[in-house]
């Protein structure tokens, strides 16, 4: 009579047993796709800090490209100048700003530039996915 209830009993912990391994393999799953989720979204963080770089180097150009006695004459020195990317950089929107004060030295006028280049990618500010890198700089000429 003993050995029958015994075998019962193995029944009950076998069940108990597959359930808790298949709540680790569910945690499991889920904490594997949160990481990808995570690289992801890092990587995609890097790629806007560089496209965002990249409209720093683009008014850079235009700064060095002025003549020393003017402020840049470029349409980038204006408000929200947007610019065009390629390759992995091209799914986002890059925006430059961009003022020119000039600042005498001496006999001489140097030309200080604020420039200010935003990179983003997604859907409105907040939602999820979206991604926003920005860079300020000061250039003189």
């Amino acid at each position: 009579m003993m050995s029958r209830l015994q075998r019962g009993f193995s029944v009950i912990s076998a069940i108990f047993l597959l359930v808790v391994l298949s709540f680790l393999g569910v945690a499991m799953v889920t904490f594997s796709t949160n990481q990808h989720q995570s690289e992801a979204m890092d990587v995609l963080g890097s790629r806007a800090y560089q496209a965002a770089r990249a409209g720093v180097e683009w008014a850079a150009y235009y700064v060095v490209q002025s003549p020393a006695s003017a402020p840049a004459a470029w349409a980038g020195c204006a408000p929200a100048t947007p610019i065009t990317l390629a390759g992995d950089l091209a799914q986002f929107t890059v925006t430059v700003n961009c003022s020119a004060v000039p600042h005498v030295e001496g006999v001489s006028t140097v030309w200080i530039y604020d420039v200010s280049s935003t990179a983003t990618l997604g859907g409105p500010v907040g939602s999820p996915g979206y991604i926003e890198r920005q860079l300020n700089v000061r250039l003189g000429k």
